[in-house]
């Protein structure tokens, strides 16, 4: 694959910071959590269901706590330098994960395993709070994951949500992207021949209204399909999947590179 040898090959060039941290985070049902299974997948050369996803939609998210996958490589005891935060899923009511809580992620006062209560958000008494994160606890790249067959139909609550965390990312200075997932089911000539991606009118206005919705250009929003009922690999979803990634550790590693004249 075209991206795959750059990628194993990739080392953070801040020396502060080891393995890179990707925080994906969007509305309940859009597909965090298979996002990181195909990354995965297409790392590992088969299917791997490492974070756990549900397969029918509910009102609930599925994911209820902050959970970090390290990507392991080939070699024993030897993990890509970049891991994947995967977090319960923002919803217009007093469900799933607090705007506040992800904040606090981005900047570093939350680790793995904090269990969301989304009635009660985190604060600096609680024990598993970090008072003083480093620039290798916090977040280096915020990776938006947002459903291309109801992005039209997203609650205006979330969305209000998610532009108050971009604006924060914003003033850490921390990159970010989006994810554009479930293609294949909103355009029936990309469900029938998934490289018809790249020429799709529907794909492309999906992307236009994604950049609409979130203020991100439409050159940091990447289009994918995650796997979902495949058995097995398939190339052309791993190269979009792998271009998606390589640019995200691109910019994550850039962006942590600038922190070293800016502290």
């Amino acid at each position: 694959l075209i991206e795959g040898p750059s990628i194993n090959r990739f080392k953070p060039k801040n020396p502060e910071v080891g393995t890179l941290r990707i925080l994906l985070y969007g509305p309940q049902g859009a597909g965090k959590s298979s996002v990181f299974n195909s990354v995965d997948s297409a790392l590992k050369g088969h299917i791997t269901t490492r974070a756990l996803a549900h397969a029918v939609e509910t009102d609930h998210s599925f994911t209820v706590e902050s959970k970090t996958y390290k990507v392991k490589k080939d070699s024993p005891d030897s993990y890509f330098p970049f891991n994947f935060t995967d977090i319960a899923g923002m919803h217009g009511e007093d469900r799933g994960i607090h705007r506040d809580d992800i904040i606090k992620l981005l900047n570093g006062h939350i680790n793995s395993g904090y269990t969301f209560n989304p009635l009660k958000p985190i604060t600096n008494e609680d024990p598993k709070y970090i008072k003083n994160p480093t620039l290798k606890d916090r977040i280096h790249c915020l990776v938006a994951v947002l459903p291309a067959n109801t992005v039209s139909m997203m609650d205006d609550n979330i969305i209000r949500q998610m532009s108050d965390v971009r604006k924060e990312a914003r003033d850490l200075g921390i990159p970010q992207v989006i994810i554009m997932t479930k293609v294949d089911e909103s355009c029936p000539l990309v469900k029938d021949d998934l490289k018809k991606i790249y020429t799709s009118k529907k794909i492309k206005q999906k992307v236009l209204l994604c950049s609409i919705k979130l203020g991100i250009p439409v050159s940091c929003i990447y289009p994918v399909k995650n796997y979902h009922e495949e058995r097995a690999i398939d190339d052309t979803i791993d190269i979009l999947i792998l271009d998606a990634l390589k640019n995200i550790i691109n910019f994550a590693d850039e962006s942590v590179e600038d922190q070293v004249y800016h502290n």
